[in-house]
């Protein structure tokens, strides 16, 4: 029998199957995560980890942890892991890829309409009683029949996102490591952003990146907070640099209520629900106890994290 820890309750019947295979299974109460103090002592003696993105898991508590063989993330990416450090214990690490693709396609394109229709702005027109009449130049946005998307980053998610964009009628630019990334982003009407977090695009969407876009284009975010630089993307929202910009995350998340970018005009900022929708968080569930099930019984995972490039 393995004892595993749990940092949240999930969503769905998937830790079920873990106490079914005879592990002992303690989820963290509460709906924060854990303390740096509560998530070493859960891992203290803990075979096999489920965490979250807003747990960090570094060094020091994979040090905590002696007996740890297995985490699994519940998140289709690791960057939240010190996945270097898990190799040198020869502890297995999992993630949930391709189960969210959908979920976050679809909010990718809520985003990338709600900005170019200017959606808040009309909303907040109705109920702050600013609105009239009919107004024939009021709240113009943009119509994406015709409107060139770049696809920074061209995975499932990214893929997923150009099938949908290519329905409205959008003329679709994949772009690649190894692309020209400001001369895409030059040619745009709108952008949205879909590599992973790494060293290598950490604030890859710098002040230079925003200078090379079109004053009337759209950036859309659904991937990681840390690929913006959010000082740079405020400046540019605020200089008209930029028509608008949309997010799902930030760096941190949450956002401080003090965050200056928060103030920027012709912002949408969600608190990270792209896999929000009941089948994908259940799916995801699923996906991390095959992780643990596989590793606590010595068998490969079936979704391993791929290494930090």
């Amino acid at each position: 029998m393995a004892q595993v820890f749990v940092t949240r309750r999930l969503a769905g019947t998937a830790l079920d199957r873990l106490a079914a295979a005879g592990h002992a299974v303690t989820v963290h109460p509460g709906d924060l995560p854990p303390t740096a103090g509560e998530l070493a002592a859960g891992v203290a003696t803990a075979d096999g980890l489920l965490c979250l993105l807003t747990e960090r898991i570094d060094a020091a508590v994979i040090d905590a942890a002696p007996r740890l063989r297995a985490i699994a993330n519940y998140a289709v990416g690791s960057d939240n892991i010190d996945v270097a450090a898990a190799a040198t214990r020869g502890i297995a690490v999992g993630v949930t890829p391709g189960v969210l693709t959908d979920a976050t396609a679809d909010l990718t394109l809520a985003l990338l309409l709600s900005a170019a229709r200017r959606l808040p702005d009309a909303q907040r027109s109705v109920t702050d009683g600013a609105w009239t009449t009919w107004e024939p130049r009021a709240w113009l946005g943009l119509e994406l029949r015709g409107a060139r998307l770049a696809v920074v980053g061209f995975g499932r998610i990214g893929q997923a996102v150009a099938e949908r964009a290519t329905a409205f009628g959008m003329e679709v630019e994949p772009v690649r490591r190894g692309d020209d990334l400001h001369a895409a982003l030059a040619r745009a009407d709108a952008v949205t952003l879909h590599c992973p977090l790494t060293p290598d695009t950490h604030h890859l969407i710098d002040a230079a990146a925003l200078g090379a876009m079109k004053p009337t284009a759209i950036l859309v975010n659904t991937a990681r907070g840390g690929i913006v630089d959010q000082v740079a993307l405020a400046a540019a929202l605020r200089a008209g640099g930029i028509a608008a910009a949309a997010l799902d995350v930030t760096d941190p998340e949450p956002s401080p209520p003090d965050d200056p970018l928060l103030t920027a005009p012709n912002l949408i900022v969600l608190p990270h629900i792209g896999s929000a929708t009941v089948a994908a968080r259940e799916r995801m569930a699923d996906m991390a106890v095959d992780n643990l099930l596989a590793a606590l019984a010595g068998e490969p995972m079936p979704h391993p994290a791929r290494p930090a490039h």
